[in-house]
Parts: C-alpha cells; sequence; structure tokens
C-alpha cells in the first residue's frame, strides 16, 4: 500500500493577501508580554501572522497596517527592518 501523501500546511500573506505553503512564509508573532519579533522557528507562543518573501508586498503590508491588524498590536519599525534584511532582494 503507498504511502498517504502529507498535507501541506497553507498560511494567507497578510500583504498579498494570498494562501502560500507555510514554509515560504515569514511568520512575526505578537507575545502577551513584549514586542512583536520574527519567529524564525514558526513555533514560538503568541499571535502570529505570515508575510511572503516579497518586499513590495512587506511595503503593502507596512502602509495598510495589515500586519498591525493581523497581530492587533503596534508594530515598531525596528521589525519591519528586520523584514526587510530577510527578504532577498533577488527575489523582490
Amino acid at each position: 500500500m503507498p504511502a498517504k501523501p502529507r498535507k501541506i500546511p497553507m498560511r494567507m500573506c497578510v500583504g498579498c493577501r494570498e494562501m502560500k505553503p507555510k514554509a515560504q512564509l515569514l511568520r512575526v508573532v505578537k507575545p502577551q508580554e513584549g514586542d512583536a519579533h520574527i519567529d524564525r522557528t514558526g513555533r514560538a507562543p503568541g499571535r502570529g501572522a505570515y508575510i511572503c518573501g516579497q518586499l513590495d508586498c512587506l511595503r503593502r503590508a507596512q502602509k495598510s497596517r495589515a500586519l498591525e491588524r493581523a497581530l492587533d498590536a503596534k508594530i515598531d519599525g525596528a521589525v519591519f527592518a528586520q523584514l526587510e534584511a530577510q527578504i532577498d532582494p533577488g527575489e523582490a
């Protein structure tokens, strides 16, 4: 009997609103105590939101405050700077 194919978890990008595989997205998490930050493991506790690896998508999410609404918190400019550094310029 052949192995059953594994289900790929999908998440929605807050910038472009497209469903993409979770592994292709960057997760931003807002813990109950503390500031929002990038979650490289994908398992940090707190409210999470996903953004795809495209610079224009990140800027769209920043301009429309979509990331702030998804996390229900004010996002520091340093978090956006970290996200921009994570995005490969070749993909933008």
